[in-house]
């Protein structure tokens, strides 16, 4: 049962909010606080999976209450629930919530945001893993593709066009951006999977604030021990990205740009990994290596979750659209996934195969590493030829 504290000085709004909440008794223990200073208080008293803050409090303002959260208590899941959309209080808001939501809030879109981020709190275990996540505002670029977008945004005329453009090459910048724009502070009825679109949507002005002023792009520090490997995750999340899409047009346009976005977003498990446990990193290789474990099963050994379950977790937290967390989360084992039809999934499943495959030598005679069961279940099996001819355009542009 998820533990939540809701937090507002207006007691007509707690008190709708006590209301609204009934019907997820079963669900949630729910307690309730008039200031940010009460909060604290609760705060230091219990253990609160998600608290969902006001912004415009008096004495102590929702940012810092949820500033002080990030620093005392780290692994909590932060909301912002504002009446006040404008770009001021985004900029507030936006390095210390996970999620935000606008008042007036219907029950349905306060249920789903909660249970978006924590649909997947029971895949990760860690509670170390667990305070990471939470704790990260962003995750960083390749420093190229972080100097191309300044560079763009700092020039006399940016074009809209163009930052969209470099945002949709990089995991982080992706990432970041998609968090922002879908959240209810857009009033968005529908979620958006494709980073150009986002940056189209926000306008190059708000864009602009955002990353100039507020700082949610950063890029990897030089001081970074796995460099090469994060250039390799970068190359490789690339023509998933790029192969997915190829299979989706084929298979189901609607899915493309979910499968394109799923498809960069992957291996974002890897990529926190190695920004922030090099050491893990590297017990993690030399099983591979030794041992002769699969990645999954030396990340279990080492960590007690696999770099799926932390990606996925991430983007939950930060509410991404479910078809692009779905992806992430079951890329490795989509049969473990109930679904009967087509989708990102299947596409960056069978993307990220494809590619893998070709890291081997050719005398080691290893092909794509599917998942069969899945694959046959889905009536799909007989169309990797198909699926393989068409993405041999990615991997020769790759070249």
């Amino acid at each position: 049962m998820l533990n939540i504290l809701f937090v507002d000085d207006e007691p007509n709004i707690l008190e709708g909010l006590k209301r609204m909440s009934r019907s997820m008794r079963r669900e949630w223990r729910m307690s309730f606080a008039g200031s940010g200073r009460e909060a604290l208080s609760m705060l230091a008293e219990e253990d609160f999976d998600i608290i969902v803050s006001d912004m415009k409090m008096p004495g102590m303002d929702g940012a810092e209450l949820l500033k002080q959260t990030r620093e005392h208590h780290p692994q909590i899941v932060r909301i912002v629930l504002s009446g006040f959309a404008e770009t001021e209080m985004i900029m507030k808001s936006v390095e210390q919530a996970h999620q935000y939501l606008a008042k007036p809030c219907d029950p349905g879109t306060l249920k789903s945001t909660v249970q978006r981020a924590s649909s997947l709190h029971g895949m990760l275990t860690n509670n170390n893993l667990r305070t990471l996540i939470a704790e990260m505002r962003t995750v960083p670029s390749l420093p190229s593709l972080y100097s191309e977008l300044m560079d763009e945004l700092n020039s006399p005329e940016p074009s809209l066009r163009k930052v969209g453009a470099i945002v949709k090459k990089d995991i982080g910048m992706t990432v970041k951006i998609l968090q922002i724009v879908n959240s209810a502070f857009f009033g968005l009825r529908r979620h958006i999977s494709d980073p150009a679109e986002s940056v189209k949507y926000l306008g190059l002005e708000t864009v602009s604030s955002l990353a100039l002023a507020v700082g949610i792009f950063t890029q990897f520090e030089n001081k970074i021990e796995n460099k090469q490997m994060v250039s390799q995750l970068w190359a490789h999340s690339a023509t998933v990205a790029s192969t997915a899409k190829s299979i989706a047009e084929i298979e189901n346009r609607k899915t493309s740009i979910d499968a394109f976005t799923s498809g960069l977003l992957h291996d974002i498990g890897e990529v926190i990994l190695a920004i922030n446990l090099p050491e893990e990193v590297a017990k993690i290789q030399e099983l591979v290596a030794q041992n002769g474990m699969t990645k999954l099963e030396a990340e279990r050994q080492v960590l007690g979750a696999t770099h799926p379950d932390i990606g996925a977790y991430l983007l939950s937290t930060w509410g991404l659209p479910r078809a692009v967390v779905e992806a992430v989360a079951y890329h490795h084992d989509p049969c473990s996934y109930q679904h009967e039809s087509f989708s990102a999934l299947t596409a960056v499943h069978v993307a990220d195969a494809f590619d893998e495959a070709k890291r081997f030598e050719p005398s080691e005679e290893r092909g794509p590493e599917f998942d069969d069961q899945y694959l046959e279940k889905m009536g799909l099996a007989e169309k990797l030829p198909k699926w393989k001819e068409k993405c041999a355009t990615c991997f020769d542009n790759e070249e």
